[in-house]
Parts: C-alpha cells; structure tokens; sequence
C-alpha cells in the first residue's frame, strides 16, 4: 500500500505488470493458464500436442487412456478442455470419453481428433469439436482459446 497524501492505493509489484507505450496491465504471463487435458496414446503424438499446446499458452495434464483421463479429471477440478484422440486402447474409446465428460463434468469443453474417423461417422457431443489428423495446430489453439475465453 502507497499513501499519496490523504489517499491510498495497492501498488502491484514491479515484476508483475507490462508496458506498452506507456499503458501498464498485469503480466498475462504470471496468470494461471487454463488447464488442458491431453488423451493419446501414442506417444510421439501426446508429447507433440503437449508442446503445441504449452506453447499456445495452456498448462498440459496427459493421460494415456479414457481411464487415466477419468482418473486425472476425477482429481482435479481446473481442467478446461478435454483433447483427446478418438481410437484408443483401454475400457472406453475417445467417443465414449467424450460423452462421459460431457455427463459427468458438463462444462468441461471436448475436441476430439482422429486419423481414422470422420465428424459424419461420429456422434459428438454438444458444444464438441473435430479436427482431423494430422492436427492443423493453429486451428486447434484457436478453439482451445476460444473455448477459454481468450480469443
């Protein structure tokens, strides 16, 4: 807290504001990024989307399966966005994954992908995405920040 004569203001610290030509704002940098969960299992793959994703400004929780993504979401309540790929091993594939978030956690957002499937061979959930593989990554952060708010 300054005191400026009678009145009085919080003051942010130094490193956690930004210029730009003179104008101050909070450093976006020091906010929490929303949370995305990655389902894949192949692993070349997940680590691809992970570093794609991290660098479009999200924090990443991977899973290698629909169990571990229940699992992981079960656990954590900050999860914003579901990514996850349709044909895995496991008890449930990414369309049941898919239908299980929106059931379970309904406003969690769910784009689904797919090198295999196409959205006219799909049921997706309300409010869901597809995107085909190979991943057009722009496109896909673009929705994942839209989802969140952020564009």
């Amino acid at each position: 807290m300054v005191r400026l004569g009678s009145a009085s203001c919080d003051v942010m610290p130094k490193d956690s504001i930004r210029s730009n030509g003179g104008h101050w704002w909070p450093d976006a940098r020091r906010m929490p990024s929303p949370v995305v969960l990655v389902v894949e299992d192949q692993p070349l793959l997940r680590v691809n989307a992970i570093l794609e994703i991290e660098n479009a400004g999200f924090e990443v929780l991977e899973a290698r399966d629909a169990d571990e993504a229940i699992r992981i979401l079960e656990a954590r309540s900050d999860v914003r966005i579901v990514f996850t790929d349709i044909e895995m091993p496991g008890s449930m594939d990414g369309k049941r994954l898919a239908a299980c978030v929106r059931d379970r956690w309904p406003p969690i957002e769910i784009i689904l992908t797919s090198a295999a499937c196409r959205p006219d061979d799909l049921f997706i959930p309300d409010r869901a995405l597809f995107f085909s593989k190979p991943t057009d990554w722009p496109m896909v952060t673009l929705a994942m920040r839209r989802f969140a708010g952020l564009a």
